[in-house]
């Protein structure tokens, strides 16, 4: 099957498979256009679902990649914050596909494209496993929560709102 799928999703599944991480990708032909959505076709619990969010530093130029739970909304104070920086705003869908090699509804945490910095939420290390987006609105792929946090180098932080979404 693997050889069927978009280029974009190769690409998640090449690095899985580099890295030697227990995970797989997964077509879900409905498509994932929500975390909500994404939760019901993987089967698992909202919270369970990674939103892979890019942030614009500082006006643009640097870019950060912001890992958070379905059911949360990231806090840009924090994520500024966290960063070192004075703004940490969303990019555009463009500067996303510029970035990040992935168009917004597809997004992969991995491979990192021109991201500087990784942040992934601490209520997601949590949990046994993880999905994430693989490279396609249609397309995701479940790891442990400690195999995203190696793949993107991210550092394990508080970068959610004190309210859900």
């Amino acid at each position: 099957m693997a050889g069927d799928w978009p280029e974009p999703v190769e690409r998640v599944a090449a690095v899985l498979r580099s890295n030697g991480i227990e995970g797989r990708v997964e077509e879900f032909r409905a498509g994932t256009p929500t975390a909500e959505a994404a939760a019901e076709a993987a089967g698992c619990r909202l919270e369970q679902i990674v939103k892979s969010l890019l942030f614009a530093l500082d006006g643009g130029e640097r870019y950060a990649l912001v890992m958070v739970p379905g059911d949360r909304r990231a806090d840009r104070a924090k994520i500024a914050a966290e960063l070192g920086v004075g703004k940490a705003k969303p990019a555009s869908p463009q500067e996303v596909l510029d970035v990040t090699g992935f168009d917004v509804g597809g997004v992969a945490p991995f491979p990192a494209g021109r991201v500087e910095a990784s942040l992934l939420d601490r209520t997601l290390v949590t949990h046994e496993v993880v999905w994430v987006g693989a490279g396609s609105p249609r397309h995701m792929a479940v790891l442990a929560p400690a195999d995203l946090a190696r793949l993107t180098r991210a550092r394990v932080v508080d970068a959610v709102s004190d309210t859900t979404t």
